[in-house]
């Protein structure tokens, strides 16, 4: 059975010189992710107070310092992760500045960029996945620089991520290359528990479930489902009425051929906990089951596709004001 893989879903410079490496000797991921908002959080650490004050005296504008900063430490992690870098593992992925998310010229021509400027074979440019998106993944993917597509909240979207990938690769077979299709999960349940009783926490499983099930069935070992929003926040509540499992998210989707990137604190939840720790074997039941969660979910009102659409636009706001915000600052 191919395996299921963690990887952490934070980058900072102070975590990187003091922690990074330990982690990925002791096994406890074997990968990263980043995207705008961490690293509007990263940059106000103290770690990078003098490079900044050094690059702003160079005349550096805003985006400048931040590249400069954002591929030195994607280029550290890189780096660490060598000895991971094999069977899909041992990535870290940088978005490309989501203002340019509707060029299509502009974002493949920054996505070529920034991978020559990090110049390490295991790092991913991230591409929000819309209908723009696909046309930059596949391009990027043309090129031999693996993608990371973000933001999927439907099986259409992540059928569509697919194909992109898959175009971009059509005669390109035997050389190296990965794509992951990040499944965003706890934004569903996070829209909807307050109107719901006994279906807490279940709509994000389900869907992801089914964005899974349609990735793994075109059979491509190269391509995976990556799900991202999987920390648990405060007061989450499960249908039980219990507070939700810090690592609740993991758990449920610990499904072969696929990637769970989460905060360092779910993952850590996640080692403690030894129940529960096996793969779940897809199956029909699984799957039927997860469509019959959608549906009686949808019968409380839920429009399932608009909903979709609502959290693809609040993600990529979100990812915009952040990098609006972070520039600012710089």
């Amino acid at each position: 059975m191919k395996s299921f893989s963690l990887w952490c879903d934070f980058i900072e410079r102070g975590f990187l010189e003091n922690e990074f490496e330990k982690h990925i000797k002791s096994g406890h991921f074997n990968g990263a992710t980043s995207n705008p908002a961490i690293f509007a959080n990263a940059l106000k650490s103290d770690a990078y107070t003098k490079d900044i004050l050094s690059l702003k005296a160079s005349k550096m504008q805003a985006k400048e310092i931040y590249e400069n900063l954002a591929c030195a430490d994607i280029k550290k992690a890189a780096n660490l992760l060598k000895s991971e870098y094999k069977n899909g593992n041992g990535y870290i992925s940088l978005e490309i500045d989501p203002f340019l998310a509707q060029d299509v010229g502009a974002s493949i021509d920054e996505g070529r960029r920034l991978y020559k400027m990090i110049n390490m074979p295991n790092v991913m440019i991230k591409v929000p996945a819309s209908k723009e998106g696909y046309e930059i993944m596949s391009e990027l993917s043309k090129d031999d620089i693996s993608v990371n597509a973000t933001l999927i909240f439907s099986k259409e979207q992540a059928i569509e991520c697919a194909k992109a990938f898959q175009t971009g690769r059509k005669g390109k077979e035997g050389k190296e290359w990965h794509g992951v299709i990040s499944v965003f999960v706890s934004r569903f349940d996070r829209a909807v528990d307050a109107n719901l009783s006994d279906l807490k926490a279940k709509l994000g499983i389900a869907n992801a479930l089914l964005c899974y099930e349609a990735i793994e069935a075109l059979g491509v070992d190269e391509i995976r489902t990556l799900f991202a929003s999987s920390g648990v926040k405060a007061g989450s509540i499960g249908s039980d009425g219990k507070p939700l499992e810090a690592d609740y998210y993991v758990k449920a989707l610990k499904l072969p051929h696929s990637i769970n990137t989460a905060p360092l604190e779910t993952i850590q939840a996640h080692l403690l906990n030894k129940e529960d720790s096996a793969l779940i074997e897809p199956n029909a039941v699984l799957f039927s089951d997860a469509k019959k969660t959608i549906e009686e979910i949808s019968s409380h009102g839920i429009d399932l596709d608009a909903l979709s659409l609502r959290l693809m636009d609040e993600g990529m706001e979100a990812f915009k004001k952040s990098f609006e915000e972070m520039l600012r600052a710089l």
